[in-house]
């Protein structure tokens, strides 16, 4: 029995998506997921260029009116202090649920370019030493970064090139499992970007000349001003493909792609939804109408800073945000169909 237009896309963006995650970009440190990316591109004989802020864009059309926006950037941490015990003390970038993380390995990225693993625990951790081990809240002064390295005090960090604002990001755990899901840290928005991706290459070089379209790859997203700057003046209609909330009191699940009504900046274009619902309905693509109450995105952030164009937002459904995650190929195949046939 031959296979579906649906299913054949679902290898690519499985392969697309692991290689997004296996490159650490928490935001300030995107450089290489973008270089990645503008490989893929002009690879496929498309043109890209930065913005002065970083961020990249992907097209061939010398005017572009609409622009796909997505973010590389992650959520991650920074080291804040070099503690006398030889361990780091660490702010957030962004908003990770540190309990999600608890244990996980992460990397130290120095700026003489050395490389260094190591785990984000509990101060004081051990249960046989510490019986309200559980019971203490995990927060950044209550954890620390515990370095794969034998250090003792803040002198034997720094002989490392260990520094205060060195980046720490946290390995995404990729997993692709048989039955179809997707489990990794940072779907939020790589999964988005992998269907960006996927729908730019399907479009092809020629397509992208004659069709007034943009891709763009914001950098600073998680940290709430990704898409304020860097969108040609000719732009009339912005479609944000970020993740979809999967939890209580939303509709969405991991097999559709979510169109956002609402989030906390406010409705989205009545208009534009209309057409996605519109284009959804028409061509079979499972599809959720929601609500999403503690959520913003690079629209919001492109509207806040005076973007006069329509915007809207859709996205895979991804379930534990900020933790966890999981998605399935449903919902990123649903994803980028509506993506190319709101294209067309």
């Amino acid at each position: 029995m031959p296979r579906s237009k649906k299913e054949k896309i679902a290898p690519e963006i499985v392969r697309i998506l692991r290689e997004l995650s296996d490159i650490h970009s928490p935001s300030g440190m995107t450089a290489d997921v973008l270089a990645h990316i503008e490989k893929i591109a002009r690879k496929a004989g498309i043109g890209c260029h930065y913005t002065n802020k970083g961020a990249l864009i992907v097209g061939n059309h010398p005017k572009p009116q609409i622009a796909i926006a997505g973010h590389v950037d992650t959520l991650g941490l920074m080291v804040k202090e070099l503690k006398g015990d030889g361990t780091l003390g660490f702010t957030k970038i962004g908003g990770p649920i540190l309990q999600a993380f608890e244990g996980k390995t992460v990397r130290i990225f120095t700026q003489t370019g050395r490389i260094y693993s190591g785990s984000l625990i509990l101060n004081n951790p051990a249960a046989h030493v510490n019986s309200k081990a559980s019971e203490i809240a995990r927060s950044d002064t209550t954890m620390h970064i515990r370095l794969d390295a034998e250090v003792s005090d803040s002198q034997q960090l720094k002989k490392l090139g260990i520094e205060v604002g060195d980046f720490i990001a946290f390995d995404s755990g990729f997993e692709y499992t048989d039955t179809g899901f997707v489990k990794s840290h940072f779907l939020d928005d790589k999964a988005g970007c992998a269907c960006m991706i996927s729908a730019f290459l399907k479009m092809g070089s020629a397509a992208l000349k004659k069709n007034p379209v943009m891709f763009f790859f914001s950098n600073y997203e998680e940290v709430g001003h990704g898409a304020c700057a860097g969108l040609p003046e000719t732009i009339r209609e912005m479609l944000v493909v970020d993740m979809g909330v999967v939890g209580e009191g939303v509709t969405g699940d991991e097999y559709s792609v979510s169109i956002c009504v609402k989030d906390s900046s406010g409705p989205y274009d009545l208009i534009l939804r209309g057409q996605l619902t519109e284009i959804a309905r028409k061509n079979k693509i499972p599809y959720k109408l929601d609500v999403f109450p503690f959520y913003g995105s690079d629209g919001s952030a492109a509207l806040r800073a005076g973007l006069d164009a329509r915007v809207g937002l859709i996205g895979p459904g991804i379930s534990a945000s900020h933790g966890n995650e999981r998605t399935h190929l449903k919902g990123l195949n649903a994803t980028t169909h509506l993506l190319l046939n709101y294209l067309k």
